[in-house]
């Protein structure tokens, strides 16, 4: 089973872009979308042809910004938990599997001048004690864009990004505190020292030069880490400023 996580930036745009040529050419299990940015009501007057697919939804309060949704294969339970009262931005969208909790995070970005650094830490803070909630179930697999690189070998000019938004040491202290509360980043313990990005800006040809980021990660609960087989990142699909990653599970059956 694979399931896949991407940041596409916009659902119409992407759509645009060949999305459902990588739908039908990939085919995902499980395919968990951040950035929509679409409302509900552009969305009943927008048409997507995901046939294959049940579609699960989260969209921001604010029409046109954020959002998260997945895709999972006809065939496969899953059904949608209530979303949270306190996520009005869209952010979070979790699914009930068979074996699993499937979560969906769009992260905050703590944007230049650090304007919402700490209205991310306290998301951060309110998602992590969720979880743990969540965790007492089912283990978790949370995926998304985390809008954070964890080590210097997670971007590609660490010395000149220290103190930037997405390299705080407030925002590398707490991505550390959620993995010691039980949590494995499934590429970095499946490639220990790969370099490898999925987020690279539009400006100055950074993905051109491969100039990039790891923002987008799959953490799973310690529990399930003997599940997933392997963790990879997709860096040669376009359409997005981001690119798909994910993992495969083993041993699952719907």
């Amino acid at each position: 089973m694979f399931i896949v996580s991407w940041n596409v930036n916009g659902i119409r745009a992407i759509a645009k872009k060949g999305f459902l040529d990588f739908l039908n050419t990939k085919k995902p299990d499980f395919l968990c979308l951040q950035e929509i940015k679409i409302s509900d009501a552009a969305r009943a007057q927008t048409e997507f042809d995901f046939a294959d697919y049940q579609e699960f939804w989260n969209s921001a309060e604010r029409p046109g910004y954020s959002g998260t949704a997945i895709l999972v294969k006809n065939g496969i339970k899953a059904k949608q938990m209530p979303n949270l009262k306190w996520d009005n931005e869209g952010r979070i969208l979790v699914l009930e599997a068979e074996k699993f909790y499937l979560v969906n995070v769009y992260f905050p970005n703590a944007n230049h001048e650090l304007s919402r650094l700490d209205f991310k830490l306290d998301f951060n803070d309110k998602l992590l004690k969720h979880l743990k909630k969540l965790e007492k179930n089912k283990p978790i697999i949370l995926c998304g864009d985390m809008n954070v690189a964890h080590e210097e070998i997670d971007l590609a000019r660490p010395k000149d990004n220290v103190g930037s938004p997405g390299f705080t040491k407030e925002e590398r202290v707490w991505m550390t505190k959620f993995l010691n509360a039980g949590f494995v980043d499934t590429f970095r313990f499946l490639n220990k020292n790969k370099i490898q990005y999925s987020w690279w800006s539009y400006r100055m040809r950074a993905r051109e030069k491969n100039i990039g980021w790891r923002i987008d990660y799959f953490c799973v609960s310690k529990s399930f880490i003997k599940k997933v087989k392997t963790a990879f990142i997709w860096n040669e699909v376009m359409g997005s400023d981001h690119c798909p990653v994910g993992i495969e599970v083993t041993d699952y059956k719907s």
